[in-house]
């Protein structure tokens, strides 16, 4: 729990910093939150898997033989690495934000006159009371750049997702979705039987995370097709 806390603290802050936002900004910093939470959750049934693999022999070498022909793919490092993916998905499109935000302000402090300009063309000067920075929303109707990098980082997260998919349904389902297998290793030229325990749990996990990346997918390729129509074909 104290892992999953310490990943939702960053996520939360940025999301909460709403001096610079976008369209659905929320809605992404949501999924992020969402995803930790079930990836942290559908790693639980996977913190033992050594010790729930097991074969009918007394020698730990060949359950070990086994156990690699058997997982010769990644799990729990591979989910990690698409999580980090999808956080960078997203904070590409708060850099772009950040960027924007700064240029605004540039060529706003740009044409504000200096109070010494002020005064040496004779006029008074009052001094203003510091204001806080406003909130800067981005429009996408203004700027096809604008609108080509938001869809850039929805396109790079449905890539993310859809591999990440492939991955689950393609290199971690299957392990889990058979009964006793028969293993022959190079080290022990035998043939044994081999389980793994808590199946199930397993594969429900895959299911979790497969799920919330297809919502995802979908809303992500929606928000696609309204971008297009609602702000490029409207140039």
């Amino acid at each position: 729990m104290a892992a999953i806390v310490t990943g939702l603290i960053p996520i939360l802050r940025t999301a909460v910093d709403t001096t610079t936002t976008y369209k659905c900004r929320s809605l992404w910093f949501g999924f992020l939150c969402m995803r930790l939470v079930v990836l942290f959750v559908a790693e639980m049934p996977w913190f033992k898997l050594d010790s729930d693999f097991t074969c009918n022999t007394t020698q730990d070498m060949c359950t070990r033989g086994c156990f690699n022909q058997h997982f010769d793919k990644p799990v729990m490092v591979a989910w990690n690495f698409f999580f980090i993916l999808l956080i960078m998905s997203v904070l590409l499109m708060e850099l772009f934000a950040s960027h924007l935000r700064s240029a605004a302000q540039k060529r706003s402090s740009r044409q504000r006159k200096t109070p010494g300009e002020l005064e040496a063309q004779g006029k008074s000067v009052s001094v203003p009371e510091s204001e806080p920075p406003g909130k800067m929303v981005i429009d996408l109707h203004k700027d096809r750049g604008t609108v080509g990098f938001y869809l850039l980082s929805n396109v790079l997260r449905i890539m993310v997702e859809v591999w990440f998919v492939y991955v689950l349904l393609s290199w971690n389902l299957p392990k889990v979705d058979e009964g006793p297998f028969k293993c022959k290793s190079g080290i022990c030229p035998e043939i044994h039987i081999c389980l793994v325990r808590a199946a199930p749990e397993k594969r429900m996990s895959i299911y979790a995370l497969a799920s919330v990346s297809g919502l995802v997918i979908v809303t992500s390729v929606l928000f696609c097709l309204y971008s297009i129509f609602h702000y490029l074909c409207k140039f």
